[in-house]
């Protein structure tokens, strides 16, 4: 599914509106590492010019805060999993921060995912042996799976998040509690097979993934005066937003096209989204 800027804008919009006005000290500092230990969700955050993972180290950027980022998302990835490379992938690159999002797959995959108990306890020693490594730990509680709260995965995941807040309060870790910002994201009326937020009830899209990095900044200590200067930075980030077009042709039309284009070295296809984006770029002007 496929939005408009401006329902991103409205969509961001909405997101911020709760933002503080006055904050304590943004903790992360310019020069910082900051590793995001997670499954698809953060790996595709990394890899997507507009995933949280970008989103958030834009944000920093915009408000002053060159930081690094190291990529430490698997695909399909549990807490038990996630633990097993944790020196690998996060301790060994000695960053300040890790930003752990963990918990759907353990749900999600039914007999293969991991019960509560033992998810507890490798939450717990991952935390633990990242904070005795000197990296600050930052929880983000597990986002949905599925954009409908009542089924029956959102309410096995419930004591995992449950879990995640207790944790971070104990041990006096940052919290972004994206699962309740997923559902306060969300419309009151859900439509099956209209996803908002995702692609497939669990994979963000733009407008999910502007939650996610709204979260875990607000997370930080960010105001609405800094959440604005995201925002703008969020607006120029390349390759955020595609256009879709459609050209018809007779077969006599194609073939000679494709007989001209070809003469330059070139495809058809390829001519006409080159033509698209020169208009586009003049519209821009």
């Amino acid at each position: 599914m496929k939005f408009s800027p401006l329902f991103h804008l409205a969509t961001l919009a909405f997101l911020i509106a709760a933002a503080p006005i006055t904050q304590a000290e943004i903790p992360i500092k310019s020069g910082d590492k900051v590793a995001f230990l997670g499954d698809s969700i953060t790996e595709q955050g990394k890899s997507d010019p507009g995933g949280y993972v970008n989103l958030v180290s834009s944000a920093l950027a915009a408000n002053g805060l060159k930081i690094e980022v190291i990529g430490a998302g698997i695909s399909g990835n549990k807490s038990n999993q996630m633990l097993e490379r944790l020196e690998r992938d996060v301790l060994s690159k000695k960053p300040q921060w890790m930003m752990l999002s963990c918990g759907v797959n353990d749900v999600w995959h039914g007999e293969n995912g991991v019960p509560l108990d033992a998810y507890k306890k490798n939450i717990t020693r991952i935390t633990e042996q990242a904070q005795a490594a000197g990296v600050k730990v930052v929880i983000l509680t597990s986002t949905m799976i599925g954009e409908d709260q009542p089924n029956p995965s959102n309410q096995k995941l419930i004591p995992y998040n449950e879990f995640l807040r207790t944790l971070a309060k104990e041990k006096n870790y940052l919290l972004a509690d994206l699962n309740a910002a997923m559902q306060q994201a969300l419309p009151e009326v859900n439509i099956p097979g209209k996803e908002v937020l995702t692609s497939d009830g669990v994979h963000m899209i733009f407008p999910g993934n502007l939650m996610m990095a709204t979260g875990i900044i607000k997370s930080l200590g960010f105001n609405a005066e800094e959440i604005g200067k995201a925002q703008e930075a969020w607006l120029d980030l390349p390759n955020t937003c595609a256009l879709k077009f459609e050209a018809k042709f007779s077969q006599r039309e194609m073939r000679q096209l494709e007989k001209t284009t070809a003469a330059r070295g070139s495809s058809a296809q390829k001519s006409l989204n080159e033509s698209l984006q020169k208009t586009i770029d003049s519209l821009k002007k």
